[in-house]
């Protein structure tokens, strides 16, 4: 009975997965550059969920075809970063990282929200979360996240991030891109 009930939650979510990849957005590099705070988090692997080390905020920057991803991470209290670069693949809005990792633009608005999906493979196994990131320290509750709700409904693992410091440390020190400047005055 548990295994049966197992394949129907690894079926819905396998279900969500597609339907959440068949409505990848146009990514415009020079909008989505700079701060995100991760607020919610959803994946059908409770490991996942409960990671020690937690991603707080990111800031992305892009050169060519790749994509800079400065994260910052809280440790049991302590703020740590850590930075990738991957390259665009064929597909839009998709990236590729050293050690089977993977990063999908799933729906942004540029300005508030973006849903990402991050696919890893990591002891032998295929590891999919679906996350939400805003570009405000203070607002959660932005229309991005009824979309991450949608995107998510049939799954029932959904975290909300902590407010944490380091997401803050992350969003003072980096500086914005000029472009990302232009465009907010424009």
């Amino acid at each position: 009975m548990e295994a049966r009930l197992l394949g129907i939650v690894c079926g819905l979510f396998l279900l969500i997965l597609l339907q959440a990849e068949s409505t990848a957005v146009e990514l415009v590099p020079e909008k989505i550059a700079g701060f995100w705070k991760e607020v919610a988090v959803a994946s059908d692997q409770n490991l996942v969920l409960k990671a020690q080390r937690r991603v707080e905020g990111l800031f992305l920057t892009f050169r060519g075809r790749n994509l800079t991803v400065k994260a910052v991470y809280n440790s049991s209290g302590s703020c740590t970063t850590e930075t990738s670069v991957g390259s665009k693949r064929d597909t839009v809005g998709e990236f590729a990282f050293p050690g089977h990792r993977e990063i999908y633009v799933l729906d942004t608005d540029y300005e508030r929200y973006t849903i990402l999906k991050l696919s890893l493979l990591w002891q032998g196994r295929n590891f999919h979360v679906l996350k939400y990131f805003t570009r405000s320290l203070e607002k959660e509750d932005e229309p991005g996240f009824w979309r991450f709700r949608e995107m998510t409904a049939g799954q029932g693992l959904y975290m909300l991030a902590r407010h944490g410091r380091c997401a803050e440390l992350l969003k003072e020190v980096s500086p914005l891109p000029l472009v990302y400047i232009v465009a907010q005055l424009s």
